[in-house]
């Protein structure tokens, strides 16, 4: 059963999300790491089980997060069955295509048969009948512009998505979605892109001011730099930690000037009274034009570190 106090804080907790009808929570929880084929059922289920007690009601997913790839969704789905069919309702569920997921031509990227046999998988496996949001993944260079939103549209229509997103796309391709998707009244909700203290490429590049001029949520995913902007690297390369594993953080990039950068943000957030993911989370909620931050969590003690940030001293 969820806790009953889940929204006593909801005052504290949400943020609209661009000019939708939509409330998100400040923190959201991503799939993208710790809920694979390869972690513990019980661990993912335990972080999952905090997030909702605690008023954390989106949950972030793509169709090749695991690994394997898939099973990230498949975890979510037996969740559902196990625990959070009764609160389908409160969930606000979103997956995404656009990466490589299957063996040819067919199974990666912004095509119409990729985005529509894609989405019928992730529903499948994620024991649902709909997504609240579904995203184009990555832009297309070589797919025209208005076959992959057309799929977004006809995605809506069909029933299978209520809301669409794009992610990581540039500034002029997410104009003509904007424009595209809202003459055939399917208007764009969000955006999902890289913001962190470390990388504020979105707001060098106009894309966060374009979105919240022009009434688009922006999700900001790897908030942490995945776990740089906390205090596991400050002195040494933890073992089991990611950038120990050499996958997605390789340790080439902690150069020494690095290391000395965030020692200098670790001492800052020290000023604050905080830990500097604390503080890190909170520089991103403070941007103009942010919804909300896309947090993992390896453990319910990172989870609930993760979440002190809603009640952050101010920037």
């Amino acid at each position: 059963m969820a806790a009953e106090s889940r929204y006593d804080d909801a005052q504290n907790l949400y943020l609209r999300c661009g000019r939708s009808g939509v409330l998100l929570p400040k923190v959201s929880l991503g799939f993208w790491h710790n809920f694979g084929g390869v972690d513990p059922y019980e661990r993912s289920r335990a972080i999952t089980h905090y997030a909702f007690d605690h008023g954390i009601t989106h949950f972030d997913l793509a169709n090749n997060y695991g690994p394997p790839y898939g099973t990230a969704e498949e975890t979510f789905g037996r969740l559902m069955v196990d625990d959070f069919r009764p609160y389908r309702d409160e969930l606000f569920i979103s997956s995404k295509a656009g990466y490589d997921m299957w063996p040819g031509p067919y199974g990666e990227w912004g095509s119409r048969k990729y985005l529509m046999a894609s989405l019928d998988q992730s529903l499948r496996r994620m024991n649902l009948d709909y997504v609240d949001l579904f995203y184009s993944h990555r832009y297309d260079p070589n797919t025209p512009l208005e076959e992959t939103l057309q799929a977004l549209v006809d995605i809506v229509r069909a029933g299978k998505a209520l809301y669409v997103g794009i992610s990581s796309w540039p500034l002029e391709a997410l104009k003509v979605a904007d424009r595209y998707l809202r003459e055939r009244d399917v208007p764009l909700l969000i955006y999902q892109g890289r913001l962190n203290m470390l990388d504020r490429a979105p707001q060098e590049q106009g894309i966060l001011d374009y979105c919240a001029d022009n009434g688009i949520g922006f999700i900001s995913f790897s908030p942490l730099a995945q776990g740089l902007l906390t205090d596991k690297y400050l002195d040494t390369i933890p073992a089991g930690s990611r950038m120990s594993r050499e996958t997605s953080l390789p340790s080439s990039r902690l150069t020494p000037e690095l290391r000395d950068h965030l020692r200098h943000l670790n001492a800052q957030a020290a000023e604050r009274g905080e830990s500097l993911a604390e503080m890190a989370l909170a520089w991103v909620l403070a941007q103009r034009g942010i919804t909300s931050v896309l947090v993992g969590a390896s453990s319910v003690e990172q989870m609930e570190c993760n979440m002190k940030c809603i009640y952050a001293k101010p920037f």
